[in-house]
């Protein structure tokens, strides 16, 4: 005869696809617990938060099929349950002291978890589990997650599983007595809720692993180990982060005499005879959501937070802070709700409530704003306009919301600036759809026909501006064709704007047609462009892998440039090599040939420049500066440029960029305008990108005559280019624990930005000045909650920050070279962390632990190269006492 365990070890060894076996009449009593901890990413688990569950598992066989023995039918009860903390704490730091189970978990739930549930097991499998249909969610969930534990097979392998996780790929591993069985949780089909941020900077990171041990004897189990972990960790800040840690534990402690078989040829006579209440249920876990019994209603909420939403107070943290929880109840609120507050609020506040009702993105609070925000009536420009940019700044924007505004761009829309807004938008949302595979979508479809068939068609300048303005922030590579028509034969303002739209496009999407596009406008081979289009041209080329001759042809082009251009030019070339760019090794290869690296080519005099630096460097993400400015030959601004570039190892984030372009003002000073500027009506105005969304341009003054009056009327004030709060970090990610709690995962940030710029001119000194001023305050939330409805446990976490970033350049043009100085400056900035851990009951016990950190970041005038250094201490050292005027 050949023992039982002979048997087992054979069915390893031979690959035998049976699962483990219960022997007749015996009772299986176990030993379970379920545990979970709730921490900081790198915390030792023996200070987290978080409690345990344990009890007695008894389990028997009620009847094997007589044709298969790999179909059984098993019996499993949970008794004896005990719920206590998952550390051993004080009595004063205990929130389960001095309360019996019953009392935590609840009469009626405990009684319902210790019923016996039953499960169908086919080959170590789960086929089927019964229980009572009307027993709460959660306990039910508790059942599914130790049936799950039964389910395993011997032979080494994958499949896809299905268990209180939902369907997921799974890979066991045999070894002797000891079976591994991992779980992909990333490939789990499920229902849970989950939305991410648009950019990956921005995002959160996550990682999840499950893995489960059983050692097996005489053919059952013996003992199983299982362990989920869950990390969350933000991208811009790794320190800032939660961790999940589920366990579950099984242990054999004896096998008694039990009852004997139940006869039957078919499980459904076994069940029936068991207890015809028994109904067969999913495996995969129920939804289950704790209601919350003394939270405030949206209208109790808002007043709580009103005043932290005051305009006056938008650029500090506090205001951030109030605008993320604004969000979290807006979320969990009727578009009647919603609509009480919009409707009876003053009008300085309602821009903040619409940022907010905007960036909620749920069906509620998008059929509500659009209620109430008419199209049709031009004094509600400003509400519009919020609502708008906060649909840009979208986190993660639906096709309805694309929809809708596509609706209004074909209606009829007061305002002129409001519907250039709109398709400005219409881009953006098309970009982030396609980005998460929705380019297919019928809106989107339909949005990308009517952007493109409406460009085509245009004839007004003011028109062709508003859809290229939309294809700069879609980036779709079917319109690179028409930026490129633009670029090469529109007029100034139109081919500037087409070809800094290709210069936001991926280097792997230019193609050797973009190629010879931007050096046929570089170098002029059909016509004369301006000094705008040309360096935006050049730009691109140099971005984009440059062949030998390319780089040589440019090089050998400065010396015969207007001088401003040559100037610019140069400065490009050394800031690319200054700062190692992909094309640096390319140009120090020409650089070797003396015809293009010269004395007379390098020493041309001008005051236009370009120049990148570092803002910071760190372990999870560097930003650069950039900061160029382009003059005209008499010592006029054409452009600056200011950039702020945040990236990783794998993305980029452009964070902010603030163009200010000037053109036709050599009258004013009677100097001669360059070459191909001849005719260029008088302009000044300014552009911004914010987080890859391109806003609608302001304009300061357009024509000789609004250049006139701006200059008599100037107030001193600059111009508000975006003022409002914005959604940046926007993560949410419900989790089922297959010990059978759920859990969540929430990180937000808010920011609230205030960016103005001018230009000041006074002909008395002939000096001018251009000021973008960046005011931001930032507020980040995480908490990292588990919810077993009888207890919470988790972790809230917070950053915050403000600052502010000045770029000023001030020229004086008495003379030539004119003497320019450029500053960019940071003030000192506070920076606070807080971190609290918390358990608590439905009664309101809790224990919380807290922890915080404050500091300050010094202040700081950033470099740009020794050049401008050496300019700003002529400017300074020569200035008198002078105040010019505002355009």
């Amino acid at each position: 005869l050949v023992s039982s365990k002979m048997l087992f070890v054979f069915a390893f060894q031979t690959g035998h696809t049976t699962g483990p076996s219960l022997n007749n009449d015996k009772l299986y009593k176990f030993a379970y617990s379920a545990e979970v901890y709730v921490d900081q990413v790198k915390a030792s688990l023996q200070k987290s938060a978080g409690y345990r569950i344990s009890s007695g598992v008894d389990v028997n066989l009620l009847w094997r099929n007589p044709d298969n023995d790999d179909d059984q039918l098993v019996k499993i009860t949970i008794k004896d349950v005990q719920v206590e903390n998952v550390n051993e704490r004080p009595a004063a730091k205990n929130i389960f002291t001095g309360k019996s189970t019953e009392r935590i978990i609840g009469k009626d739930y405990l009684e319902a978890l210790q019923r016996p549930m039953v499960v169908e097991l086919v080959r170590g499998k789960v086929k089927t589990f019964y229980s009572y249909q009307n027993e709460p969610g959660f306990t039910q969930n508790i059942k599914r997650g130790l049936a799950s534990l039964f389910q395993l097979q011997l032979h080494s392998g994958s499949s896809r599983e299905v268990d209180i996780s939902g369907k997921c790929n799974t890979t066991y591993h045999v070894r002797q007595d000891q079976v591994t069985k991992v779980k992909d949780l990333d490939s789990c089909e499920t229902e849970k809720k989950r939305f991410t941020s648009h950019n990956r900077i921005l995002d959160v990171g996550t990682k999840a692993t499950s893995a489960t041990v059983y050692v097996l004897e005489d053919s059952f189990i013996k003992s199983i180990k299982a362990e989920e972990n869950f990390v969350f960790v933000l991208n811009y800040r790794r320190k800032t982060g939660a961790k999940i840690v589920s366990k579950q534990r099984l242990e054999l402690k004896s096998v008694q005499a039990g009852m004997g078989l139940i006869a039957a040829k078919q499980v459904a006579g076994v069940i029936k005879t068991l207890d015809p209440n028994y109904v067969a249920m999913p495996l995969e876990a129920e939804p289950v959501k704790s209601e919350c019994k003394k939270c405030p209603s949206l209208s109790e909420h808002w007043q709580t937070i009103r005043d932290h939403m005051h305009p006056d107070k938008l650029s500090k943290p506090e205001a951030a802070k109030s605008f993320l929880s604004f969000i979290q109840n807006i979320r969990k609120a009727t578009k009647e709700e919603i609509l009480k507050i919009i409707r009876s609020e003053k009008k300085e506040f309602l821009p903040q409530v619409v940022d907010a009702v905007t960036s909620a993105q749920t069906p509620e609070s998008l059929e509500a704003v659009l209620e109430f925000l008419d199209f049709k009536d031009a004094s509600t420009f400003i509400l519009q306009e919020r609502f708008l940019y906060a649909c840009g700044f979208a986190s993660h924007p639906s096709e309805m919301l694309l929809k809708s505004l596509t609706e209004k761009f074909k209606g009829d829309v007061a305002s002129e600036e409001i519907r250039e807004t709109l398709v400005i938008v219409m881009g953006a949302l098309i970009r982030k759809l396609c980005d998460r595979e929705g380019c297919k979508l019928p809106a989107v479809v339909e949005a990308k026909r009517l952007i493109l068939n409406r460009l085509e068609k245009a004839k007004k300048g003011d028109n062709v501006q508003m859809y290229l303005l939309a294809l700069k922030n879609a980036l779709l590579p079917e319109a690179i064709p028409v930026l490129l028509k633009y670029a090469e034969s529109g007029e100034g303002p139109i081919s500037s704007l087409a070809a800094t739209a290709l210069q936001r496009y991926d280097p792997s999407f230019l193609t050797k047609e973009v190629k010879e596009t931007m050096n046929r406008i570089y170098h002029q081979t059909r016509k004369v462009h301006e000094k705008t289009v040309r360096t935006t041209a050049a730009a691109i080329i140099l971005n984009s892998n440059p062949s030998y001759m390319e780089v040589k042809n440019i090089l050998l082009s400065i010396g015969e440039l207007p001088m401003e251009m040559n100037k610019y030019m140069l400065s490009m070339i050394q800031d690319i090599l200054h700062f190692e760019m992909p094309s640096s090794k390319t140009i120090r290869q020409v650089l070797k040939d003396m015809r293009a690296h010269n004395y007379d080519r390098f020493s041309k005099m001008g005051s236009s420049s370009a120049y990148t630096g570092y803002i910071t460097r760190g372990p999870d993400v560097s930003s650069t500066y950039s900061l160029d400015i382009l003059y005209s030959g008499s010592g006029i601004l054409r452009r600056s440029n200011m950039n702020i570039h945040v990236f990783d190892r794998n993305t980029e984030l452009h964070a902010i960029q603030v163009v200010i372009e000037a053109q036709g003002l050599e009258s004013i000073i009677a100097a001669t305008p360059d070459e191909g500027e001849e005719n260029l009506d008088s302009f000044a105005g300014m552009s911004a990108i914010l987080f890859d969304f391109q806003l609608r341009p302001v304009t300061f003054f357009q024509g000789y005559g609004d250049l006139m009056s701006k200059m008599l009327s100037a107030t001193g004030d600059p111009m508000n280019v975006v003022k409002g709060l914005v959604l940046l970090t926007d993560f949410l990610q419900e989790i089922q624990l297959q010990s059978g709690p759920t859990a969540s995962a929430e990180f937000m940030g808010g920011l609230a930005i205030d960016i103005s710029g001018g230009m000041e001119f006074s002909l008395w000194y002939r000096e001018s000045k251009t000021n973008v001023k960046n005011r931001v305050a930032m507020f980040v939330a995480g908490n990292t909650e588990v919810d077993s409805f009888f207890v919470k446990t988790g972790m809230e976490t917070s950053l915050e920050t403000e600052t502010a970033l000045d770029f000023i350049s001030t020229v004086q043009f008495s003379q030539y070279p004119f003497l320019v100085c450029m500053q960019m400056d940071r003030v000192d900035s506070p920076f606070r962390t807080h971190m609290t851990k918390y358990e608590s009951l439905p009664s309101g016990r809790r224990y919380t632990a807290r922890r915080g950190k404050a500091a300050t970041l010094a202040g700081n005038e950033y470099p740009l190269h020794q050049e401008n250094s050496n300019m700003c201490k002529k400017v300074f050292g020569a200035k008198s006492d002078s105040a010019g005027s505002w355009f």
